[in-house]
């Protein structure tokens, strides 16, 4: 059984239905136990395309209905007016909807996955917030994105899910001067290392300030962390650290019912 956290500002809304999907409860094995939707990772076809499937069914939708773009680290946000097919998603980093029936999703494995809804005008989006995209301003387009279709965004309930968090995410110095180079702020997002050089980064703390300096309704952080974690969430970096072959993807997903 699927074993999703869920948001309380986002499980209080009528008519919506959402998940931040652990590990648990799919078919996998190995490095990929046990619920791993990575389309992109080396484990088995079959096996991916039933966790998705379970998934799926958890949001209360038939599996074409959970809808994942092919993911790049940008800030483009596209919309959600039917079902695609896997071989045609399209390429962007958040989706945004107003058609009840289409669960959107991201997939992570350490960045940041955003959801969000205006439960009075029936919006919803998915962003996949990693450093770049982040950086970039990829919740910043999302909002944008569900303005468009008639949300507003001082009703709008954002949720932070499982992530990576500053005390697992060292960074060296480029990526730190990236970010101050775009505001001088962002320093307080970087704390010292260990090792001479490096940076402990709050990619949390920096989605979090960009969602509030967007003037939203609500915003809540889960706090998990997938690399300190590795019994609930799959992790990149973690992955890497270990010398492992590949890792696993999680789906977080929101949909109007």
């Amino acid at each position: 059984m699927t074993e999703p956290l869920q948001a309380h500002t986002l499980a209080r809304l009528a008519g919506i239905r959402h998940a931040f999907f652990t590990r648990a409860g799919g078919v996998s094995g190995g490095v990929y136990a046990s619920l791993n939707a990575g389309v992109g990772s080396n484990d088995a076809p079959p096996n991916v395309a039933e966790n998705r499937a379970r998934m799926a069914a958890a949001l209360g939708v038939p599996p074409e209905c959970l809808l994942t773009c092919y993911q790049i680290h940008s800030p483009k946000a596209v919309v959600a007016v039917e079902p695609w097919v896997a071989n045609a998603r399209p390429r962007a980093d958040a989706i945004v909807t107003a058609v009840a029936g289409l669960a959107i999703g991201i997939s992570t494995a350490d960045c940041g996955p955003v959801l969000f809804a205006d439960p009075e005008a029936r919006i919803i989006g998915a962003a996949h917030a990693g450093w770049r995209g982040a950086l970039a301003g990829v919740t910043d387009a999302t909002i944008a994105a569900m303005e468009r279709l008639g949300a507003a965004r001082a009703r709008i309930v954002a949720a932070i899910g499982p992530m990576i968090r500053q005390p697992d995410y060292e960074v060296g110095p480029d990526l730190r001067d990236q970010f101050i180079a775009a505001a001088p702020a962002n320093q307080r997002f970087f704390a010292s290392a260990d090792r001479d050089g490096h940076f402990m980064f709050d990619l949390a703390g920096y989605v979090a300030s960009r969602l509030a300096a967007a003037s939203i309704g609500a915003i809540e952080d889960l706090g998990a962390c997938t690399y300190a974690d590795p019994a609930r969430f799959y992790s990149y970096r973690r992955m890497t650290h270990r010398g492992e072959a590949d890792y696993g993807r999680h789906i977080n997903a929101i949909v109007l019912t």
